[in-house]
């Protein structure tokens, strides 16, 4: 999921989000973590079994100096350092230090993970009202945007998805270079042994074999692109609208091209081809206007779907 369908789906979740949080740090708290690190050590434990989308955890004293570890399942050894810094700057603790609440801040890139997170934090005061110390958890809010839309399992899958496409890919563009060399065959023969009848049909063949390159090359460029290549947001209806639009595009200019091509075949005498040439540009027009269709009523139905849920918005 790439930042700005990110940022997207969190605005779009964001009530979701921040409730979930405030849950999860609700459930977490102790006054032991800021006695034993041993607490939060457990704790991120516990927390990372059942939400692997938490990244850190630690805890500030009153000045918001870091007084625990980072203490972390996902980053490595060497960046779980941090005791000791100066976090007084960060909104999380300038926001949890003037509120008696649970706070949440707005997504920020992590200095640790470098991904977007968010963090959220509680400050635990003593009976004279005396700050002991903040408790913060940050998360990585793709990964929580993920298990929120129950999309962890498709997640893990998508390495596999890539390999299956690479390999068809390439297997696409093996049968572009085949192609390719056989057009440069009949171009050489018909350079160097050409006869008159080779000049009215040999063309037509040279075109034939570049013609279904092009085709074949551009569907596997499609391929690469949109599913290997390119971070796309499956749910979201404009990359699946995007990505039927460019695989009917290529059929398209493929089906014109051999439309074309028995037509001048027909011209040139062999008038047997003229219905078939006609029937496929036939085809090709209807699809075209269905494309049309489909990218109107589909582009206007989006549109619908965002005001929709911009106007259920507080």
């Amino acid at each position: 999921m790439n930042y700005l369908s990110v940022i997207e789906r969190y605005h779009e979740y964001r009530s979701a989000i921040h409730e979930l949080m405030a849950s999860i740090i609700a459930g977490a708290f102790d006054k032991q973590v800021f006695i034993d690190e041993a607490t939060l050590s457990k704790s991120i434990t516990w927390l990372t079994k059942h939400y692997p989308f938490i990244e850190l955890m630690f805890t500030l004293n009153e000045y918001g100096v870091q007084t625990s570890h980072n203490f972390s399942k996902k980053i490595p050894v060497s960046a779980q350092s941090g005791k000791g810094i100066d976090r007084s700057y960060r909104p999380y603790f300038t926001h949890a230090r003037a509120s008696d609440d649970i706070i949440v801040t707005e997504p920020y890139l992590s200095c640790s993970s470098h991904n977007l997170c968010i963090s959220t934090a509680l400050k635990y005061t003593n009976s004279d009202n005396q700050v002991i110390g903040i408790l913060v958890i940050d998360i990585d809010l793709a990964h929580a945007i993920e298990f929120l839309m129950g999309d962890v399992k498709r997640k893990k899958c998508h390495p596999f998805f890539v390999s299956v496409y690479s390999f068809i890919v390439i297997g696409l563009f093996f049968i572009v270079g085949i192609l390719l060399f056989l057009a440069a065959e009949e171009i050489i023969s018909l350079l160097t042994f050409a006869n008159a009848q080779d000049l009215t049909i040999k063309p037509f063949s040279i075109i034939i074999f570049l013609t279904l390159a092009l085709a074949i090359f551009d569907l596997g460029k499609t391929t690469i692109e949109e599913e290997v290549l390119m971070q796309k947001d499956i749910l979201r209806h404009s990359s699946t609208r995007r990505t039927i639009t460019r695989f009917i595009a290529t059929i398209l200019i493929a089906v014109s091209i051999e439309a074309l091509l028995l037509m001048f075949k027909s011209v040139l005498g062999e008038s047997q081809y003229l219905t078939s040439a006609v029937a496929m540009m036939t085809t090709a027009i209807g699809l075209l206007l269905a494309l049309g269709v489909y990218v109107y009523l589909g582009a206007k139905a989006e549109a619908l779907l965002r005001k929709s849920n911009a106007s259920t918005k507080p």
